[in-house]
């Protein structure tokens, strides 16, 4: 049994704050789709049809294509082209408001043939002609249906690495009326094709073939399907903007866009599974969450006929998530608020994991409340080195043996989105990172949880605004970039938590998961905690708007000694930034020290007295709990030779 991979640690924690090599995209550059032959041409035999009319009838050839009727078995009406018709004006104006998916896998053959009825919005400032409509290239559009009528589109293939494979097969269709601004029409969907992981995207900007296969995983088969969306593989229709990977945060940024257009989007899936008899699935699960499965009695059907499993989501909303869809016939093992599903090599170290579980709970219950609102659900990936990912309460992960106190950590991370509601993300994300460093700082290892802090800091100080007036930056209410929702959260939270105290905020995000107006709630809840306190620079500085990171420093330390050994050191500090923060002020001299809290406004500087006994060797602002644009900590040292203030040096790291 291999150990816990670090690495996987790691992938986990520095989620989407990678940056790859740019790779030039050519937009002529594009492989049209293969025609489909037609029945007469060869196709899949025909059946003699029951009497009556058909509306719509559909199964998967060996090819993994959809072979289908509706009405008098008109067929679609396409052009395949070599070069897109669709602009990125119409991608960005064609918003997608509602998807009500018929999805049938066959997870032996690796094929996925899809119905859907979506349902688009223009919102853009012009009527739309036309509208795009994208697939992974390893998927082929069969029908696309407007008003009941087969409609005329256009397909081409366009260069993007939002899907596995680098490539989009977009549908350009043809309306026959233009659609006006605000205003929004169904369209009835039919495609296939067939899904296998493919590391093309990664290996064409030069990753290396094996680190390329271990991150994008994603493949339709036997003991795991595992779809994580737009980003990673295009199993449902988007509308998108082309983007390739070293073009700066380009990709990243369309998948936080795409995701900040979808939430709140009406969403169902009826899934149907035909799967290999002894691989029945035990577990399906769409956006993170376990459907009920109702599964045929494979004892009852011969050796070479499939079994059936169905699922339906019902009527739901999309939170801000990709649309994600996993199916897995591993073994699952239930523990405290979560279960964990593992290859039969892993049973073992499943029992760790369930173990580990088992000491976290009683942290998170003491935190976010006794009751969750689901439980976590661990998928184990096969390979010890794919790379760990997660959406909600669901996290896809090589299940090993490993440390203890990794695993623990990694769990009370996870397991916090078993209590959080979904909305505001910024605090569902955030809460998850804040325990995880709450955890690992219980257990007496501060200086870990601080680090796990400080490693996603520069990339914090690279994406936040010089000034409010050079960029918009992003507010926590409506941030769409891993680097706020994950990182820049987690260090509010701990902020909030210095400040307050664990109880106020326990009460707090408690407060958040037990109301519909979660991000409200939070904020009602802590003035009503730690009524005599004011923190609102923080919700206005850090949370509705986006001021950037403080810059602090210490311009000058004055000790003076008074009586009895005690000396009076006046600290001043400046605040170059535009968001103001509160930060602890240490004076320390060779046998004691003091700590106050102090509040720098934005743009300004203040200056704390602090008494301490003996003669004071060293000044501290901050200690790694407020992220700032250069450091987290300041330290001046103190000349014993000299007049402290002129012989003082200061250290910042």
């Amino acid at each position: 049994m291999r150990l816990f991979s670090c690495r996987c640690m790691a992938l986990f924690f520095a989620m989407f704050l990678f940056v790859y090599p740019m790779r030039a995209q050519n937009p002529g550059s594009t492989r049209p789709n293969q025609e489909k032959p037609s029945d007469a041409q060869g196709g899949p035999e025909q059946v003699k049809k029951p009497a009556g009319k058909v509306l719509f009838q559909r199964s998967l050839d060996g090819s993994g294509n959809v072979v289908s009727t509706t009405g008098s078995e008109a067929t679609a009406q396409a052009k395949l082209l070599a070069a897109s018709v669709a602009n990125d004006s119409e991608r960005s104006a064609t918003a997608i408001t509602r998807m009500d998916l018929d999805v049938r896998l066959n997870t032996e053959a690796q094929q996925i043939a899809v119905r859907g009825l979506v349902t688009v919005r223009n919102a853009g400032s012009a009527p739309l002609k036309r509208i795009p409509l994208q697939i992974s290239s390893s998927l082929n559009w069969e029908r696309i249906r407007v008003a009941g009528h087969d409609s005329s589109y256009s397909v081409s293939t366009l260069n993007s690495d939002s899907d596995h494979t680098g490539r989009l097969h977009e549908a350009a269709v043809d309306l026959a009326q233009p659609l006006l601004t605000d205003a929004s029409i169904d369209l009835d969907v039919l495609y296939s094709g067939k899904v296998e992981a493919t590391g093309q995207r990664l290996i064409s900007v030069g990753t290396p073939e094996d680190e390329a296969s271990h991150s994008d995983w994603d493949a339709i088969g036997a003991d795991l399907t595992g779809l994580r969306g737009f980003g990673n593989v295009v199993w449902y229709p988007v509308a998108s903007r082309p983007v390739i990977l070293g073009d700066g945060a380009s990709l990243f940024e369309e998948i936080g866009r795409q995701k900040l257009q979808a939430e709140g989007s009406a969403f169902r899936l009826k899934l149907t599974v035909e799967f290999p008899r002894d691989h029945a699935p035990t577990l399906a699960a769409v956006n993170g969450h376990a459907l009920n499965l109702s599964i045929s009695n494979t004892k009852e059907l011969s050796a070479d006929v499939e079994g059936i499993a169905t699922a339906d989501t019902g009527d739901t909303k999309l939170s801000f998530e990709s649309p994600s869809l996993f199916v897995t016939s591993e073994t699952p093992h239930t523990g405290t608020h979560l279960t964990v599903y593992s290859a039969t090599t892993d049973e073992i170290a499943s029992k760790s994991w369930l173990a580990a579980g088992s000491r976290t709970a009683p942290m998170l219950e003491r935190w976010l409340g006794p009751q969750a609102r689901t439980e976590l659900i661990v998928i184990d990936l096969p390979d010890a080195e794919d790379a760990p990912w997660e959406s909600g309460p669901l996290l896809a992960i090589p299940v090993r043996n490993g440390e203890q106190g990794q695993i623990e950590s990694l769990l009370a991370h996870a397991m916090t989105h078993a209590w959080m509601a979904p909305s505001p993300y910024w605090l569902n994300e955030g809460a998850a990172n804040f325990m995880g460093t709450v955890w690992d700082d219980q257990q007496h290892h501060r200086d870990r949880a601080l680090t796990t802090l400080e490693s996603g800091r520069g990339a914090l100080a690279l994406a936040e605004p010089e000034s409010p007036g050079k960029a918009p930056g992003q507010p926590l209410a409506r941030a769409s970039s891993p680097v706020y929702y994950r990182t820049k959260s987690a260090w509010v939270l701990w902020m909030l938590r210095d400040i307050l105290g664990d109880e106020p905020v326990s009460t707090a995000l408690r407060a958040s998961n037990a109301a519909g107006d979660a991000g409200q709630a939070f904020e009602r809840a802590l003035k009503a905690a730690a009524p005599m306190r004011d923190f609102s620079w923080i919700f206005a500085d850090w949370i509705d708007a986006d001021h950037g990171l403080p810059d602090l420093s210490i311009e000058k330390v004055y000790p003076n000694a008074v009586q009895s050994g005690n000396w009076l050191v006046s600290v001043t500090i400046s605040n170059a930034g535009y968001a103001a923060a509160e930060v602890p002020v240490t004076v320390r001299s060779a046998t004691n020290m003091t700590t106050e809290r102090v509040l720098v406004p934005a743009r300004g500087t203040v200056t704390p007295r602090l008494l301490v006994q003996g003669k004071p060797t060293e000044a501290q602002v901050n200690d790694g709990t407020v992220p700032e644009t250069q450091a987290t900590v300041h330290v001046m040292h103190l000349d014993e030779t000299a007049d402290a203030h002129a012989g003082a040096q200061q250290q910042i790291r």
